[in-house]
C-alpha cells in the first residue's frame, strides 16, 4: 500500500478570505472542504500554489455522514489525511461523470486498500453504457495501472444512478439532475435540515441560457459550487453572445437566490494571478463569490437555513 500513495501534499491549507467563513475540519454541522479544484489535468507548480493544482475532489461532512464528490487527484491527498484518523473510513463517494480528471485519484485512494473501510460508490452510466464500476475498473487494468480494482480490500458497494434519483443517506438527501448531455455529467444537491449545497460542475459549454432544472436545483441553496474553467471562451469569440461559465454562475446564483457562489473546476492554464482577476470580475456581478482553493473549508451552518 505504501507504494501506491505518495507523501501528503503540504500545500493544502485553509484560505481565510472567502465567505462563508473558513471553519476547522472538526467543526460540527454542515461543512465542505476542497481537496482538488482543477479540471482536465493536474497543474502543480509555482504559479498555482495559492489555488492549488489537484483535480476535482470535494469532501462534505453533514448530519453525521461523510460524502465525497469526485475522485480526481485531490482524492489521493484526502485519503492520506483519512488514514491519520482513529476511526475506520465509512464514506459515500459520488462521481459526476468519468472523465479522467474526476477518476484519476481513485487508484491512489489509500483507504480503499484498507479492509476496515466501507465505501458506497455512486455514478451514472457513461456515454458508452459502461457502469461506474466498469469505468473505475477499466482505468486500473494493465497497461494503465499495476493493481486491479480487485486488490482493494475495502468493502465497496456500487450504485448505478440516473438523473432524477434521490439518494437518502441517514438524514441527508442527495438530489440529482442531468447537467451535460455531452458527458452524461450529473449535478448534485445535498439537503439537510433546511440547508442546501449544490455541486454543479462540468456544465454544458455550448449553453447560452440558464438551465431551468439547474435553477430549480439551486433554489435558495446556501452554497453553489459552479464551473469556472472556460472563462476565456468569450475572449476567443469576441462577437459571440455566449456567456462564459462564471457569468452563467453569477446569473444563476442571483436568479436562484443562492447565498454563496464558489467558482470551481479551474482551467489548468490559468495561474493564480489570472484567477485573482476572475474573482474580482465575478464579485462585480455577484458580490458573494469566491474562487475555490485547495484546503478551503466552508461551513454552511454559518448562514440561516431556508
Amino acid at each position: 500500500m505504501t507504494n501506491t500513495v505518495d507523501q501528503f501534499d503540504a500545500s493544502v491549507q485553509a484560505i481565510p478570505d472567502c465567505d462563508p467563513s473558513i471553519a476547522s475540519p472538526a467543526s460540527s454541522g454542515f461543512s465542505v472542504r476542497f481537496w482538488g479544484v482543477r479540471g482536465n489535468i493536474a497543474a502543480p507548480g509555482a504559479d498555482t500554489v495559492r489555488y492549488g493544482g489537484n483535480t476535482a475532489c470535494v469532501e462534505v461532512r453533514v448530519g453525521g455522514q461523510h460524502l465525497i464528490f469526485d475522485g480526481g487527484t485531490g482524492l489521493r491527498v484526502l485519503g492520506k489525511q483519512l488514514t491519520q484518523q482513529a476511526q475506520p473510513v465509512d464514506a459515500h463517494l459520488f462521481f459526476t461523470h468519468t472523465h479522467w480528471d474526476r477518476i484519476q485519484g481513485f487508484p491512489f485512494f489509500y483507504p480503499a486498500f484498507d479492509p476496515t473501510t466501507i465505501l458506497n460508490i455512486y455514478g451514472a452510466a457513461a456515454l458508452n453504457g459502461a457502469s461506474i464500476k466498469q469505468c473505475l475498473m477499466g482505468q486500473m487494468l494493465r497497461p494503465n495501472f499495476f493493481k486491479p480494482l480487485q486488490t482493494m480490500a475495502a468493502t465497496m458497494t456500487f450504485h448505478n444512478i440516473r438523473p432524477g434519483d434521490v439518494i437518502q443517506v441517514g438524514e441527508v438527501a442527495i438530489e440529482t439532475i442531468s447537467l451535460n448531455r455531452h458527458t452524461n455529467a450529473l449535478g448534485y444537491r445535498v439537503n439537510w435540515q433546511g440547508y442546501g449545497l449544490v455541486y454543479a460542475t462540468d456544465t454544458d459549454p455550448t449553453q447560452t441560457t440558464m438551465d431551468p432544472n439547474l435553477m430549480l436545483l439551486a433554489e435558495t441553496a446556501q452554497v453553489l459550487i459552479f464551473d469556472g474553467t472556460y472563462v476565456d471562451m468569450a475572449y476567443s469569440e469576441p462577437h459571440s453572445c455566449r456567456l462564459t461559465p462564471w457569468h452563467l454562475g453569477t446569473r444563476l446564483a442571483e436568479a436562484s437566490h443562492v447565498n454563496q457562489l464558489i467558482l470551481f473546476h479551474h482551467n489548468p492554464c490559468h495561474d493564480d494571478d489570472f484567477l485573482d482577476q476572475v474573482e474580482q470580475q465575478a464579485k462585480a456581478s455577484f458580490a458573494n463569490t469566491c474562487i475555490a482553493r485547495e484546503g478551503m473549508i466552508v461551513e454552511l451552518t454559518d448562514s440561516p437555513p431556508t
